[in-house]
This record gives structure tokens, sequence and C-alpha cells, in this order.
């Protein structure tokens, strides 16, 4: 009854990646010719990206070891989920020995552990099967050591097949999710290869950046450790900071109050946390906004020059972001966070665009000195004082 760990996980990762692969719906419709015609377009357009992105923004991988380490893989719904399983059971690891040392205090350990990695991994799949229809793509910092590939199903397999581990952390790799990708350029009804290009732009910009700056990965895992360091175990805390938050999280949804749509709500990960993880988080946010927005001004600024019809791209797909979706889709977004991911973009590239403005490509560059450059939470919303900080 317990994970193929021996219960070491507190999470049943394979029943997560069962559960997942069950649960997610299928992707658009395609003849297995239209299919390996996508993937092998996509590879394509990844290599192209690269050099695009280096001309455009300046920054060079710190080796050719460095850049070549850091694979691009072509993947399906159910590949990005055995990704995502492989590269969260590394990264959540201090918080899964904080919960055993709990565990092992307990005289029922032995009965609800096994119960409670069954459970876990049933939720933590059916989670990853609603994200696996909305990622494009992803550069995934915290992949799993080399190999990070099993043998694929069959001869003819399309799409790479990413281990579930445990190796330890790697130094990254970048995932391109063909059935997502091609089910929004049919939504939008654009240019299904130019899409795909200016898709390949944004995630080769990440690439580039964990590349081109060999600390960026070891301060964000540092940053993620502290955080997770800083959780509180005890279930009697959990729990009052669930009953402080109850009927908070339906804020700004349709038909929530003035008082509601005015001061917000959190998502799950807000609810829980303690200061000193509000703390961390804060600067977490201000990296992950910088990285996003400099990837979405980066695809917007090579567009014009390689994908012909990038103006009509970035409209329909900006409209497609506001618009949202349903109340169900949108509160499952709200509790997952990804709200906060789409104001990373939004603020993340006015930072980029306003700094770049003031001081050139060159100056902004110089936010990848060191983690001392970085732009503070307060500096996101505000350019010029980061400029007047570090640039200057």
């Amino acid at each position: 009854m317990t994970s193929a760990s021996g219960g070491a996980d507190m999470v049943d990762w394979n029943l997560a990646v069962a559960t997942a692969t069950r649960l997610v719906r299928p992707g658009p419709e395609v003849s297995r010719a239209e299919a390996a015609a996508v993937v092998a377009e996509l590879r394509r357009h990844a290599l192209e990206a690269e050099e695009h992105v280096r001309a455009f923004t300046g920054m060079r991988s710190s080796s050719l070891a460095a850049a070549t380490a850091t694979p691009v893989l072509v993947v399906d719904r159910p590949g990005w989920v055995r990704a995502n399983v492989a590269g969260f059971r590394a990264v959540v690891q201090p918080l899964v020995e904080k919960l055993q040392a709990r565990r092992a205090n307990s005289a029922a350990a032995g009965v609800f552990g096994a119960v409670g990695e069954k459970a876990t991994g049933i939720e933590v799949g059916a989670l990853l099967a609603f994200l696996a229809t909305k990622v494009l793509g992803q550069y995934e910092t915290f992949a799993p050591a080399e190999p990070s590939l099993e043998a694929p199903d069959s001869p003819a397999a399309l799409f790479d097949k990413p281990r579930l581990g445990p190796e330890g952390p790697g130094p990254g790799r970048l995932l391109l999710v063909a059935p997502n990708i091609v089910h929004v350029e049919r939504e939008l009804d654009v240019d299904p290869s130019d899409f795909r290009l200016w898709v390949c732009l944004h995630e080769e910009t990440h690439r580039t950046q964990f590349t081109a700056v060999p600390w960026l990965r070891d301060h964000i895992q540092s940053e993620v450790q502290s955080f997770l360091a800083e959780t509180d175990v005890d279930p009697g805390a959990l729990l009052d900071r669930l009953r402080d938050a109850a009927g908070s999280l339906g804020a700004g949804l349709p038909g929530a109050g003035p008082r509601e749509a005015r001061e917000g709500a959190g998502n799950l990960l807000e609810v829980v946390q303690s200061p000193a993880q509000r703390e961390i988080l804060g600067r977490l946010t201000a990296v992950m906004s910088l990285l996003e927005g400099h990837a979405d001004v980066v695809m917007d600024g090579v567009g014009p020059a390689v994908v012909p019809t990038v103006a009509e791209i970035r409209e329909k797909f900006q409209q497609r972001r506001d618009r949202g979706a349903n109340r169900l889709d949108l509160m499952l977004r709200r509790l997952l966070g990804m709200d906060a991911k789409l104001r990373q973009y939004q603020d993340g590239a006015v930072f980029v665009r306003a700094v770049v403005e003031q001081v050139g490509m060159a100056g902004f560059n110089r936010v990848w000195t060191s983690p001392n450059t970085l732009p503070t939470k307060d500096e996101i919303h505000d350019p010029a004082a980061w400029v007047a900080r570090v640039a200057r």
C-alpha cells in the first residue's frame, strides 16, 4: 500500500502519474502524420529560437556544456505529467523529511501513512491532470539529473518520455507540450508555424536565462528550499490558517461583492504561509516576474523579424488571457495561484520594457550580475527605483 520508494516519499508518485494520465483530457484530434510534423517543426523552431534569443538579448550560455546539458523535450500531456512529478519529487524532499519525522512519532503512522500516500497521490494526480491541459511550454528548473528519458514505448513513438526519478536535481530541461500548442493555435485561428516559433521564443528565453546566468538556478533553489524549511507541519496551526482564510477564496470571481473584489483573496499557497514564508515568496515573486516578463518582451521583440503574423498572434493571445474561462475554471486558477502567474507576465513585462527604454538592453542585463542586482518586489512596480539602485 505504499509508493515504489517503500513509503519514504509520503506520496505515491506512481499513483499520481496513473491518476493524472487517466483523468487528463485528450488533446486535439490529429492524424499520426500531422502529429509527427508538429513534433519535427517544434524541434526545428527550438533550435532556431536559440540563436534569435541570443542575438536579441546579448546573453550567451556560460559554457557549451551548460547549453548542451539542458535538453529540449517535445512531450504530450502524460509526458508533461511525468516530467513534473519527477521535478516536484526532487524539490519537496526537505518537506517530506519533516513530515517523516513527525509521522515517526505517531502511534498510527503505519496505518495512516499508507492511506495518506494513496490519498495524496490521487490528489496530486488530479491537480496535474488539470494543469496538463494549460501549459504550452515550460523550462523545468529542477529536472532530475540524467538519464532524463526512458526508452520509447515503441520504435515509432513520437514524443519524448521523461523518467520519473528518483535521481537528484539536474541542470534543467525545456518542455514543449505539442497537443496544447496545437489546441491554442486552432482556438486562436492563427498561422500554426508562426505560433509555434513564437512559443519557442518565449520558452527558449527561459532556457537562455538559466544557461547564461550560472548562479540563477542555485539562487532560486535556495529560496525554494528556505520556503519549504519554514513550513509548519503542525495540523493545528494549518487548520487555524485555513479557518482564518475561509470564505475569502471566492473574492474577485464573478458575483463577488465590492469588498471582496477590492481586497482580493489568497490562493492555497498564500493561505498556509507563515510570515517568514511570505517574505521569501515576495523575493521569489519578484524574480519570477522578471523571468516571465523578460521572456514576453523577447518573444515580441524578436517576433517582427522572424514571425510575420506576430502582431495578430499577440493580440489574440492577450484577448484569450483577458477573457479567462468559466466560473469553475476561474476558481481553480485562483486556488492554484495561476492568476498570480498571469500577473507576473504583465508586471514583469512592464518592468523590463521600462528599464530597456531608460538604459538599453546592456543596462538591463546588469540584472543578471548577482542576486543583489535582481529587482525587489517593490522595484518590479517601480522600474526607476531599480535603475537608480543598479543600472546607474
